[in-house]
């Protein structure tokens, strides 16, 4: 790392990104950087430069500048995502922050640039020089040191990030994470302002283990965070920093405003049959069980099935929690009646979406048999009143006669 830092890293690292890291661009490029560099620099400046161009899609302009590993970058959070985390802990009142199982600091200058005083600390000595480059590329304050996570009374904020992964694999029990999810309440016995990033699959009932198996009952609030509709993390506020009981918080995948959804004390969702128009909340709303929240703003907003998901409606509402389509078509599911009904309307491709059937959604497009071209449509595989059935709608969401759907106090 102090290689590549160097000046001759850095001029290093410029000309291989200048020439590209395409493997038709390297081949002559490395040969020609290897006579006048070492050789492992060139090696390290080259793995370097690909991961900074992996990284944009995380940290923007600023991974041009930034340091990473390849674990480092996967388990790293979007920037836009921890400039959320900073704000709450900012909003909070925490001045100074530690941030356990820093990694390569991916939270860290988020917190750093929401101007509080911050200390990272991870297990190992590589990811704390990387992430130390990293505040220091940034030009950011703050300290990174090697250690254990551990419960540092006296912090008046912390986070924690505990490594799912054991052995190359994911981890998906809360009780195996490193550390476990039991160290999250000891963390917040003992900081008053305490956030934890999980798993986005972690169970509800851990939560409710989280929140009283202290002995004295803790506030937690699960947020589960998605961008551009696809879910991205959990996380656990507790103290004063839970504002709800669980909150779904939808980031576009551009520019744009958040849009967040918590609970309104309502009850199940009714169900019924289909509609005119077909919603499928973002999978933040249904990882944090809102979907009953999503079908009262729409017009007769009922589930198909109590256990799948899709909310039929009357008529389109203009909603961030959930994607629609207009429904066309409803029928018992058949390959050979769905394939005459697709060519008898000239439709030449379709998109294969499912809840509640083992359909494999590509073993359908091949029986379907459909020329490719000509008109869209989007096919969707559930089950209503437990039947399995087959709803083909228009491929795009009409919202020019749509009016707002009514949202619950976003908080902070």
């Amino acid at each position: 790392m102090e290689a590549l830092r160097s000046a001759a890293g850095q001029r290093l690292l410029a000309e291989v990104a200048a020439h590209g890291t395409g493997d038709d661009a390297l081949v002559g490029t490395v040969a020609a950087l290897r006579s006048r560099y070492d050789p492992e620099l060139v090696a390290a400046a080259v793995t370097q430069v690909r991961l900074r161009d992996r990284a944009r899609a995380k940290f923007g302009a600023d991974a041009d500048r930034m340091y990473f590993t390849a674990d480092g970058l996967e388990q790293a959070t979007r920037a836009e995502v921890a400039a959320r985390h900073a704000a709450r802990y900012a909003a909070g009142g925490a001045g100074r922050l530690l941030d356990l199982c820093c990694g390569i600091g991916g939270d860290l200058v988020a917190f750093a640039r929401a101007g509080l005083a911050v200390t990272g600390v991870d297990r190992d000595p590589a990811t704390v020089a990387v992430a130390r480059a990293n505040l220091a590329a940034l030009g950011l304050p703050g300290t990174v040191r090697v250690g254990e996570a551990a419960v540092e009374p006296g912090w008046p904020a912390a986070w924690v990030d505990p490594s799912r992964r054991a052995g190359g694999r994911r981890v998906f029990d809360p009780r195996a994470y490193s550390p476990p999810l039991s160290f999250v309440g000891e963390l917040a016995a003992a900081v008053p302002l305490t956030g934890a990033k999980v798993a986005p699959g972690i169970p509800h009932e851990a939560v409710r283990r989280l929140a009283s198996g202290a002995g004295v009952p803790l506030e937690v609030e699960a947020e589960w965070v998605s961008v551009g509709g696809a879910v991205k993390e959990a996380v656990l506020w507790l103290g004063p920093l839970a504002t709800a009981a669980r909150r779904a918080t939808l980031l576009p995948a551009g520019s744009g405003p958040a849009a967040t959804l918590v609970p309104a004390g309502l009850g199940p969702p009714p169900v019924g049959p289909p509609g005119e128009w077909l919603y499928e909340p973002d999978g933040a709303v249904i990882r944090a069980g809102l979907v009953a929240e999503v079908a009262a703003a729409l017009p007769g907003g009922r589930l198909l099935d109590p256990t799948i998901a899709y909310v039929a409606a009357d008529g389109p509402v203009a909603t961030p929690y959930a994607r629609g389509w207009r429904v066309t078509d409803v029928l018992a599911f058949s390959v050979a009646r769905l394939r005459a009904l697709l060519r008898a309307r000239g439709i030449g491709r379709v998109t294969v979406k499912k809840r509640g059937s083992a359909v494999d959604p590509e073993t359908l497009r091949r029986q379907l048999r459909l020329p490719g071209t000509g008109p869209a449509a989007v096919v969707v595989l559930t089950r209503v009143a437990g039947a399995q059935t087959v709803l083909v709608c228009e491929p795009e969401v009409s919202r020019a006669a749509a009016a707002p759907s009514p949202a619950t106090p976003p908080g902070r």
